[in-house]
């Protein structure tokens, strides 16, 4: 099983992170997070990395149900979504796939969570 979903986008950089940011809240997620990665690695390391964006994304009702379900499902939230330009200068969006990550767990009260957040997420790059 891949951990993550993603998709190759017609769009520019920063209108993918637009786009996805807002297809993310027709879903019902927020963006809780940016981390520009190539700023990050610049600032830190002066190095030059391709354009690469992490929003951390949460929704909610999905995030307080794993919460009741696994105390300590804190340390997997928020989803994960990425914008990056590839080595052939294409955009790819990218999530992390809840189910996958959602196995290590072994608690049967986060699967529907993680099926209904997975769905969400597929429909997110689909629109994107």
């Amino acid at each position: 099983m891949k951990y993550y979903i993603e998709k190759i986008t017609d769009y520019t950089f920063d209108q993918a992170v637009e786009k996805v940011t807002e297809e993310l809240k027709k879903e019902g997620f927020g963006v809780l997070s940016v981390i520009d990665i190539h700023e990050k690695l610049k600032e830190k390391l002066d190095v030059d990395f391709r354009k690469y964006r992490i929003l951390g994304a949460c929704n909610p009702p999905a995030a307080y149900q794993a919460l009741q379900a696994e105390d300590k499902i804190g340390t997997m939230l928020p989803c994960n979504v990425i914008v990056q330009e590839t080595t052939d200068k294409k955009v790819e969006v990218a999530a992390v796939n809840p189910i996958a990550s959602m196995m290590a767990v072994e608690n049967p009260g986060l699967a529907t969570v993680a099926d209904d957040i997975k769905t969400r997420l597929e429909r997110v790059i689909a629109a994107v």
